[in-house]
């Protein structure tokens, strides 16, 4: 039998030290303010992300609109702002680009703890494949950005999403949803800013002359969104629906950022155990060929043990998916997604509650999991709907305490045996080998109960023939 429990200081330790060689485990914030903001002027808070479409629109709003710009960008982390060097790089191009202040906010814990956890532990699936790591990742965005608002005296937002996506959705309901009196300055559905900048070299253009320092080239025809709990890929080649790459690949490096190919994949599986307490993870230990624990990490800090789980994960090429799904504006698209550890986390938790839920308020959670999925991917966080139904995903995680021993192998996740102090699973009923407090006799007037129904129907059809 699993037992929960949690590890020693210096097994943690161990584990931490394993993931700095690949995640910044330190405060990776920074806060610069460049010059006063003009108090002529109306302050506006944009989500930057120091790319060409986000550094024209900070340059447009400053020279164009008569902003004074804060520009922002919250670590989630994404590659973007992996260490300090690019994060500096970030800041001096916000600057170039007309901006008074730069907040640069290490949301990494609470993207974990708040959202990503919190997805997990309400069976949070999207159309039955997607683990929504991009919209679960904007009304934490969006928090920040309107507290910095707050902060600044701020009574405009804005971020660079387009008018044909969900993001833009998902942002200004998350804006509205915290703050009803603050307006959203969206460039990308503005007449004036569509006709000014109708393709990439009429944004390239514009930065030339603005002394914004910017790629000249694409890296890829695609597009990417990527934080700690996956990345997406979409437009480009995958538009089409039916591409499916070049010979065996891919296209570009689509699929191959967290994840290995199976080919490439360890021969061996992983063999690790996660404990929970609450639907939450607490601890991963990882275990060797012989079952004996190699490391461990306990949960305090959610960072380095969902980071190591990542890692995990993708070295066994769990956690990919290509689909098409049904974006909120009405169209259907093609998206691409790698979650590793978010893969993991999924299928063990559900495999915990399965022990430890009652039958019929897991039949009830289930049906509640398809409406918060709905309404995470739909942008309404927060919402008095999400309040509600939130509430009832709290009270049903009470008893889902435990440990999951796991393998990863080959795309696979495959749960290998659980157990909790609260489980709802009494060998002595369900053995066959030994009479326990089930009585076999009375099942027979149970199904002669529950078959009245289904004589009764029968009864009917007969004698209409």
């Amino acid at each position: 039998m699993l037992a929960l429990r949690r590890t020693s200081v210096i097994a943690r330790a161990s584990a931490q030290k394993r993931c700095l060689s690949s995640v910044n485990l330190g405060d990776t914030s920074v806060s610069a303010r460049f010059r006063e903001p003009d108090p002529s002027k109306p302050k506006i808070v944009l989500a930057y992300s120091g790319g060409l479409d986000t550094s024209t629109q900070l340059a447009y709003l400053a020279h164009e609109k008569g902003y004074e710009v804060c520009a922002y960008i919250a670590d989630l982390g994404q590659d973007d702002v992996v260490d300090a060097g690019a994060i500096e790089e970030i800041k001096a191009k916000a600057e170039a680009s007309g901006a008074y202040a730069f907040e640069c906010v290490d949301l990494r814990r609470e993207f974990i703890r708040d959202y990503v956890y919190e997805c997990i532990k309400a069976n949070c699936l999207y159309e039955g494949r997607y683990l929504l790591g991009t919209a679960m990742a904007r009304p934490c965005i969006a928090k920040k950005q309107v507290e910095l608002a707050w902060r600044a005296g701020a009574e405009y937002v804005s971020h660079g999403s387009t008018g044909k996506g969900n993001d833009q959705v998902r942002f200004e309901l998350c804006y509205l949803g915290m703050d009803a009196n603050l307006q959203c300055v969206t460039l990308w559905r503005e007449p004036e800013y569509l006709a000014k900048f109708e393709g990439r070299q009429d944004l390239l253009d514009y930065a030339a002359l603005h002394g914004i320092p910017v790629s000249q080239t694409k890296k890829h025809s695609y597009s990417e969104d990527e934080n700690i709990m996956h990345i997406s890929y979409e437009s480009g080649e995958l538009e089409d629906p039916a591409f499916p790459g070049v010979a065996n690949e891919y296209p570009g490096l689509v699929l191959k950022k967290k994840t290995r190919d199976l080919k490439d994949t360890p021969d061996a599986p992983a063999k690790i155990e996660l404990d929970f307490e609450a639907g939450a993870p607490v601890a991963l230990r990882e275990f060797d060929a012989a079952g004996t624990t190699v490391t461990a990490s306990l949960g305090d800090d959610p960072l380095p043990l969902f980071a190591r789980l990542n890692e995990l994960a993708g070295v066994h090429g769990v956690g990919r998916v290509d689909i098409v799904e049904n974006r909120y504006v009405g169209m259907k698209s093609r998206g691409c997604y790698e979650t590793p550890g978010g893969t993991v986390l999924a299928a063990a938790h559900l495999d915990l509650e399965t022990l430890t839920i009652d039958r019929e308020v897991m039949r009830l959670r289930d049906s509640l999991s398809l409406k918060f999925a709905e309404l995470v991917y739909n942008g309404y966080w927060f919402s008095p709907e999400m309040e509600f139904i939130d509430a009832a995903m709290q009270h049903a995680q009470k008893p889902v305490s435990g440990t999951v021993a796991l393998e990863l192998h080959k795309g696979h996740v495959m749960p290998r045996g659980r157990s909790s102090p609260h489980s709802l699973y009494d060998m002595k009923i369900v053995s066959m080998d030994e009479e326990g407090g089930f009585v076999p006799q009375n099942s027979t007037g149970f199904i002669q109960t529950l078959s009245t129904r289904l004589k009764a129907s029968k009864k009917r059809d007969a004698a209409s023939k």
